[in-house]
């Protein structure tokens, strides 16, 4: 289907009639093969509101939207798609204040519909990285001058003096010239860098970190070669291996949280690591691409009660 449009008015003009979005996402989901998303029966038999299954043992009646994050919203799917491509389009990513200014919706409503699209942009099977793969972790969060003095950590810094008593640790891995997986955690251990270097990093890789001690298990890792680059030192480039794929990563996902959203809670940042990581991972292709990508990512739900930590 040709959507190829390039800004938002175009997109709203595209998605026009309800109609046109339900076709479309019937496309984008199932490419011309309906199936059921209770148990996985294909060519359901048609309904005027949807589909039922073929299947005698199942025979549910379903619509395009069950099992994505479109399910039981009352938001019609040309906002939700518009705003998906504001989302997705947006080189630091765009505000619920501001989305419900271009979309004609409530703020609180915009919040939550951004909140499920990030939900839908995260990973849905474990990223691999090869070859050479920086890894790095940074802090997001307030600055101590900016908070309530009752709120304020003693000199800027929490128990014991650690960063992440202040802000939020955030580990992040990228390969050189290609893809970056992040992740939110509560410290900044071995551990926790070896259980994300596991589970997204192949063997033989050459790994890449700054002059953190910490990062000195890895010498030790036959797995991988390590090559360190100790900034302390002036050090930038060892061998031609260097960090600066993550930093200049990190360096957009906190203009991006300090432009655009001001501050983001710990509760939500992972989300919000996600969406900069979904987009960084597709900056090479087209916006109407990476649009349409999304959609065909878009199941799985986000329920309010979850989002808001009453579940």
């Amino acid at each position: 289907m040709d959507n190829q449009f390039k800004n938002l008015p175009e997109c709203l003009d595209y998605f026009k009639e309800e109609a046109t979005c339900i076709a479309y996402l019937e496309y984008q989901r199932w490419g011309g093969t309906p199936a059921c998303p209770f148990c996985g029966v294909v060519n359901p038999y048609r309904t005027n509101r949807g589909f039922k299954c073929r299947d005698k043992q199942c025979h549910k009646k379903f619509s395009v939207t069950v099992g994505t994050v479109y399910e039981n919203s009352k938001v019609p799917l040309r906002i939700w798609f518009s705003a998906i491509y504001l989302c997705t389009s947006s080189k630091k990513g765009i505000s619920s204040l501001q989305a419900s200014r271009q979309l004609g919706i409530t703020q609180k409503t915009a919040w939550f519909v951004l909140h499920r699209v990030r939900e839908m942009l995260k990973e849905k099977a474990p990223q691999m990285l090869k070859d050479t793969v920086q890894i790095d972790e940074t802090y997001v969060g307030g600055l101590e001058k900016n908070k309530h003095v009752n709120k304020r950590a003693k000199n800027g810094k929490g128990e014991g003096g650690r960063a992440k008593e202040v802000k939020t640790p955030v580990f992040g891995i990228a390969e050189t010239g290609g893809k970056v997986v992040v992740k939110v955690t509560n410290w900044v251990t071995k551990q926790n860098a070896k259980a994300l270097i596991d589970k997204h990093v192949e063997t033989g890789s050459n790994m890449v970190t700054d002059g953190l001690s910490m990062y000195a298990f890895l010498g030790r890792d036959n797995r991988f070669k390590h090559y360190m680059v100790d900034h302390k030192k002036g050090q930038y480039v060892n061998g031609g291996f260097h960090t600066n794929n993550i930093e200049n990563f990190w360096s957009l996902l906190k203009r991006g949280i300090i432009g655009i959203f001001h501050q983001v809670s710990p509760q939500h940042l992972q989300r919000y690591c996600d969406e900069f990581a979904s987009r960084y991972n597709t900056r090479q292709i087209k916006d109407h691409e990476r649009f349409e990508l999304s959609i065909q990512n878009s199941e799985g739900r986000l329920k309010y009660s979850t989002l808001i930590g009453k579940n």
